[in-house]
């Protein structure tokens, strides 16, 4: 499972309760970006705390910065951001976004479009709480009434208001969209690493 980082707001620290607590009683084990800061610091201590396994990839260059007090189960070292988001999802089995900003989105809207090129096959899942994303959902329907994502495509993504209805419809996705290529591995040699990583199920 792979969470990913947001900052901490009141409004918000209720949702992550109860996903660290469907986390936990479903038997997730949790992948995410490392911080022991914000919502994620929130739900990886819960997730750690109810006996499931947490690991944290973080770029080492954002440690001092994200990482306060004690860490909070495994943690992985990386060179940078996408070493970090490749290592991420190679040890997940689905992505879940939580309420957050322009990080949250980048890495959201990149899970998306590898599942599009056909790199991935994992459920894709938007926590939608209090309606946080409806504007983001809107956005993706009028891009396929606008013709510049197709139907099939838009059903990568799957989103829903609770933490257990979100991890239920993961669940049972299915994939139904047409791939632009059959089998990818991303290969990290592209970005100036040697390492290729297969973060195909």
């Amino acid at each position: 499972m792979w969470y990913r980082k947001s900052r901490l707001r009141k409004d918000k620290t209720k949702s992550t309760g109860v996903s660290s607590k469907t986390t936990v009683t479903r038997n997730i084990d949790l992948v995410y970006g490392g911080g022991s800061i914000g919502l994620m610091g929130l739900v990886s201590q819960a997730v750690h705390n109810g006996g499931r396994h947490v690991i944290g990839v973080i770029p080492k260059t954002l440690m001092p910065r994200e990482l306060t007090g004690e860490t909070i189960g495994e943690v992985k070292a990386v060179a940078d951001m996408h070493q970090r988001k490749a290592e991420m999802a190679k040890h997940s089995d689905a992505f879940i976004a939580l309420p957050g900003g322009y990080g949250t989105l980048e890495e959201l809207l990149e899970v998306i479009t590898w599942a599009q090129l056909g790199i991935h096959d994992k459920s894709v899942g938007l926590l939608n709480v209090d309606g946080y994303y409806n504007s983001l959902l809107s956005f993706m329907d009028k891009a396929v009434e606008e013709g510049f994502i197709s139907p099939s495509a838009r059903q990568i993504i799957v989103s829903a208001p609770t933490a257990k209805e979100l991890v239920k419809k993961l669940e049972e996705y299915v994939p139904c969209h047409e791939r632009v290529a059959s089998k990818l591995n991303w290969e990290m040699e592209q970005l100036g690493y040697s390492k290729t990583y297969d973060i195909s199920r």
